[in-house]
């Protein structure tokens, strides 16, 4: 009988990590799919506008002005965050979150390539992030901050460096 006890919070316990886990992985998911899937023909991006999506404090649409690419982040957080946290746009310039969206997609390929070694619920896919491509500033601005956001709220090191918003 003490042996039923004693295991109870155990399972108690790894259901929990198992649902935190889980809601862990979906955010980054959702992120990597919609960065994976983001060169649109323009009629397809235009219907893409009005999906039925969750509350719009919720959602977070990243395009640049031709349309010609788009990231659409579903997390309840990042959008408060970004508001709160985030240095405004303009601050950073435009080579500079070029530069550390490479460096932190390379680093983020490079984790979901090793899932023994790092979190795969963390890094369940890869980002395909082309640094020859003109995204425009406001798609860069975005996901840099997302993995700004990604980082803190994950205790992550994408660079090797804490980062501050």
């Amino acid at each position: 009988m003490a042996k039923n006890t004693a295991m109870k919070p155990k399972v108690h316990e790894y259901a929990n990590t198992i649902l935190s886990m889980s809601k862990k992985i979906i955010v980054p998911l959702l992120f990597i799919m919609a960065l994976a899937s983001c060169h649109f023909d323009k009629n397809i991006t235009k219907k893409a506008k009005t999906p039925d999506t969750p509350k719009a404090d919720d959602v977070v649409r990243i395009a640049n002005d031709s349309l010609e690419y788009e990231v659409i982040i579903i997390d309840s957080g990042f959008n408060s965050w970004l508001l709160t946290n985030a240095r405004p746009r303009g601050y950073y310039s435009e080579t500079f979150l070029e530069n550390k969206n490479y460096i932190y997609v390379t680093e983020w390929n490079m984790r979901a390539l090793q899932p023994q070694r790092y979190n795969p619920d963390l890094y369940g896919m890869q980002i395909n992030y082309d640094p020859n491509i003109h995204y425009g500033y406001e798609v860069n601005y975005l996901i840099y901050n997302y993995m700004v956001y990604f980082q803190i709220t994950n205790r992550q090191q994408l660079a090797g460096v804490a980062v501050r918003p």
